[in-house]
């Protein structure tokens, strides 16, 4: 039986986000939310994107939590490089996120406003959301 041949370097790989989110996948917060409901890299961008939008809607009124943080950097090499020479300077940063994880917590605003606010925020976003209201959350 032939063995795969043992190579001197392993080669890096994207890696696969398997699995939902075991860890803030509840409301630890606010009354409202916006689930994430696939997996993604989501930017730094995307996000303050998104947060701007809700913001605008809720005229800054109540709180509003972002519970990600964009800590992984993305490298990029130059357009018309040779191969080799290192690896590439970071462009751009990310927060993986996996089914289940809670993106946008809001409190302090009438139900309708936050539903509206998470849809806007939602649509800034490149994954399916769903807007969440806390169990005992009481007009």
């Amino acid at each position: 039986m032939l063995q795969p041949r043992k190579t001197k370097f392993r080669k890096m790989q994207k890696g696969k986000m398997k699995g939902n989110s075991y860890r803030g996948n509840e409301l630890a917060f606010g009354s409202f939310g916006l689930k994430a409901l696939e997996e993604s890299w989501i930017t730094g961008r995307q996000l303050e994107a998104a947060r701007q939008a809700v913001t605008r809607y809720m005229k800054r009124e109540g709180d509003l939590w972002i519970r990600i943080f964009p800590d992984k950097p993305i490298t990029k090499k130059p357009a018309e490089v040779r191969m080799g020479k290192g690896k590439g300077a970071p462009e751009y940063f990310v927060a993986r996120v996996s089914p289940g994880r809670i993106i946008f917590e809001a409190e302090g605003v009438p139900l309708e406003a936050a539903k509206e606010a998470m849809r806007l925020a939602a649509q800034k976003l490149p994954i399916k959301m769903k807007f969440i209201v806390r169990r005992d959350y009481a007009e």
